[in-house]
């Protein structure tokens, strides 16, 4: 009987969940989901995927192209003194997921709902963060930092697709953007029948 396998150690890395580099990155919102604390701090943290479609355009080779497939995470906590979110701050995260001004959220539900899945491009910061005496480097995306994406065609492989979020609403088209790799220009493309290989 064959062996199964050689225990071999050498190609165990680790993961990297180091912060990463300051700077905007297109991503999807990845998941949403509200949890509280031990001490009863309750909070909305949303789930931001970096987006794995957008390794070659040029202004994102630093961002997107180092770092896809990488999560930040991004929490919302109600405020001690009214037991609320920061509304005004999920306006900013709504008008960037293309949600159509005056549409109604009776709860968090709805809110969630409406944003799962989208395509939003965000300015991620890197901020220290001391706990329990020790510090280390984070990052931190401000409601404020999120914007409608510049690439509205989302071909991003997920690694679990079958759990892959849909996004709920129909992205705007952006402003035009020559790098975008996914752009429709509307130009039609002539190929005659001796440039194909079959």
């Amino acid at each position: 009987m064959a062996d199964f396998m050689n225990t071999d150690y050498s190609n165990n890395t680790g993961g990297n969940y180091d912060a990463v580099p300051a700077g905007n990155y297109e991503m999807i919102i990845n998941n949403a989901s509200e949890s509280a604390t031990k001490n009863g701090a309750e909070t909305l943290q949303i789930d931001l995927l970096v987006r794995n479609d957008l390794d070659k355009v040029t202004d994102l080779v630093e961002t997107n192209g180092k770092f896809h497939n990488r999560h930040i995470f991004v929490d919302n906590w109600k405020r001690k003194a009214t037991n609320q979110y920061d509304l005004d701050g999920f306006q900013y995260i709504l008008q960037a997921a293309g949600v159509p001004e005056n549409t109604p959220l009776h709860t968090v539900d709805d809110f969630i709902k409406l944003i799962v899945g989208a395509p939003v491009r965000v300015f991620v910061k890197q901020e220290e963060n001391t706990y329990n005496g020790a510090t280390s480097t984070v990052n931190r995306v401000a409601p404020w930092n999120f914007e409608v994406t510049q690439f509205p065609q989302v071909q991003h492989t997920f690694k679990d697709k079958k759990n892959a979020p849909t996004p709920a609403v129909a992205q705007p088209a952006p402003a035009a953007n020559t790098s975008d790799p996914f752009a429709n220009t509307g130009d039609s493309i002539d190929i005659s029948a001796d440039d194909l290989p079959f």
